[in-house]
């Protein structure tokens, strides 16, 4: 029996449990959930569990929920919290401040961040943040940031997208950042709602809507997304092909500075069958990870984008007797006509290849990425992808992710090689 039933007996749906067990493993979490879902429910349970099991040394332990404002707070999480200390010995409640003492003078209290000033000079375990992006900006960095910092206190932000926004970018900064977590829970995956539930709201909320509140897209409002979004939520939604003859392809897109990821896609045909990021790793490093990952799985063609420092891991791994494929990304592309760019013809590929059948894993990093970049055209017509200058202006970060799954569209692999006559390519030019 685990904590949670044995104090409150209540049960969390796989998704809850999955929070939970994370809050208990990470400093700091994210957690983008649908309306409705019960994110409300775990935080108030992870609340009153660190408060009852005195996690911390600190003699009279604080821990706080902060919605937007103090009456949403009180109606959203002063209640809960109430329902679920029935029965529990010892605990005051004062009504006035929406404070929780227990047995072990630990407390828990409601707070509204229309009144920042009134969590200035507190020092806090943990604390829940709620709907962050409706919170005035100074209150995660100038005010709850540092009232965790002398007790290592740890914290947690829970929300639905309402495009880019506070949420949206501590979620994105958050992704694959060491001690912390990220979760995103859609509708379609949480079983919280039913389907025929979800079927008959779709209509009557209409298709933002419905992907921005249930969905989890924090794209819903921005109509000039080169890929749809709903290309990449179907493609998360297959099955795994049962036969896949298709070569495998590496793309590397290596990170250059900052808050850039190097990362590296393994494809095989209609399935992305891996991701792996690597953060504040030097060239020499990456090359020998990537030459463990060739010799592991024999890719038929490894692509390498050679803008920045890419042209130093590719030099390094030539040196031990790999064939690399240098691509670079803002050089002419083999259809100069329709692109501006070799760029924009890979993530031309790249989507048809998501609405002709893919395959891939639901990776927040990865689904963020692949939505994120606007499209234009030149005075020619000519197709042009927004550049990671341009996404970081917009406050975003490098779509590291998926540049280095368009990489793997860089050209035509063979599907069979019995010799240089004899070639059938799987990749359509």
């Amino acid at each position: 029996m685990t904590e949670e039933h044995f104090y409150f007996k209540y049960q969390p749906r796989r998704w809850q449990k999955e929070v939970l067990d994370a809050l208990k493993a990470h400093r700091f979490t994210v957690v983008v959930a649908h309306r409705r879902a019960g994110k409300t429910e775990v935080m108030v349970l992870r609340l009153l569990l660190a408060a009852m099991l005195m996690e911390r040394t600190h003699p009279a332990p604080l821990y706080g929920y902060i919605a937007p404002f103090l009456k949403q707070a009180k109606k959203a999480a002063w209640s809960r919290l109430k329902f679920y200390i029935r029965g529990l010995p010892d605990i005051r409640v004062s009504e006035s401040d929406l404070t929780l003492t227990l047995w072990n003078n630990a407390v828990i209290s409601v707070f509204g961040a229309d009144n920042p000033d009134g969590l200035r000079g507190l020092g806090f375990d943990g604390i829940v943040l709620d709907e962050v992006a409706q919170m005035k900006p100074e209150v995660w960095p100038a005010v709850v940031r540092p009232a965790l910092s002398d007790r290592n206190g740890w914290g947690a932000f829970i929300g639905t997208p309402k495009g880019q926004n506070a949420f949206s970018e501590i979620y994105d900064k958050a992704l694959g950042q060491p001690g912390w977590f990220t979760g995103l829970y859609p509708a379609d995956k949480t079983g919280v709602l039913p389907e025929e539930e979800l079927a008959d709201m779709r209509p009557d909320m209409g298709e933002n809507f419905y992907r921005q509140e249930l969905l989890c897209d924090f794209t819903a409002d921005n109509i000039d997304s080169f890929i749809d979004f709903m290309s990449f939520h179907e493609a998360s939604h297959r099955e795994p092909l049962a036969y896949n003859p298709a070569p495998v392809t590496f793309g590397l897109d290596v990170a250059r500075f900052g808050d850039d990821r190097t990362a590296l896609v393994r494809r095989r045909g209609l399935v992305l069958e891996d991701l792996i990021v690597w953060r504040g790793q030097d060239l020499m490093r990456t090359a020998t990870e990537m030459a463990e990952q060739i010799n592991l799985h024999q890719p038929r063609a490894v692509f390498v984008d050679v803008v920045g420092l890419g042209a130093g891991v590719v030099d390094r791994l030539r040196q031990l007797g790999y064939k690399i494929i240098a691509v670079n990304s803002g050089a002419k592309a083999s259809n100069p006509d329709k692109f501006v760019n070799l760029k924009a013809e890979m993530w031309s590929r790249m989507r048809d290849w998501l609405a002709e059948g893919a395959v891939v894993s639901d990776r927040p990093e990865l689904r963020k990425d692949v939505l994120a970049p606007r499209y234009d055209f030149d005075h020619s017509g000519r197709l042009k992808i927004e550049s990671k200058d341009d996404l970081k202006a917009r406050g975003l970060l490098s779509t590291d992710c998926a540049d280095a799954l368009a990489l793997t569209f860089a050209q035509p692999v063979a599907l069979f090689q019995r010799g240089p006559r004899e070639q059938k390519f799987y990749e359509r030019d």
